[in-house]
């Protein structure tokens, strides 16, 4: 790691801790050379498939548009930062996982559908109106009758605890 202030290649770890995602280190560090401190926080490469869309175009995995549509689904509801961290992690996870050089955006979708309903179903449900491009009132009333048939996060979330704690 270069030193940002001098330049130099040597430099040394003073201090190192799992960031507050579990996903990547922060280091404390410092040059050899002019003795200065600095952070760098590192993580892990993690090599995508390339996405297949629709109209059987491809393109590079982008990481922010699933951050985009999911942090769009959580907009002004109760729900931290870390568990929409997680949940992104989630789905990063498998998608990284995918066992082809390629993913349809159909299945990137249908994963980030399957964390989101965990988590809260009004944010499933702007999604999905966005994501299976809903035109009219009836979709509306179809997703929410299968809404209805399905406990709801919290239950499953209580239930979890309970397993947990006995």
């Amino acid at each position: 790691m270069r030193c940002p202030f001098c330049g130099s290649a040597e430099t040394k770890v003073i201090d190192s801790r799992f960031n507050e995602d579990s996903y990547s280190i922060k280091r404390r560090r410092e040059c050899i050379d002019c003795q200065s401190r600095f952070n760098t926080l590192e993580t892990s490469e993690l090599n995508y498939p390339r996405v297949i869309k629709s109209d059987d175009s491809s393109e590079l995995f982008n990481e922010t548009k699933v951050r985009r549509g999911v942090n769009r689904a959580f907009e002004k509801r109760k729900i931290t930062i870390d568990d929409i961290d997680e949940l992104i992690q989630k789905v990063l996870t498998k998608c990284s996982q995918h066992p082809n050089k390629e993913i349809p955006s159909k299945i990137i979708g249908e994963t980030i559908m399957n964390e989101i309903i965990l988590v809260d179903q009004v944010a499933y449900l702007r999604f999905a109106s966005v994501y299976l491009r809903f035109d009219n009132v009836d979709s509306f009333k179809k997703i929410i009758e299968n809404l209805e048939k399905l406990p709801s996060p919290k239950m499953i979330k209580n239930q979890k605890k309970i397993k947990i704690d006995d």
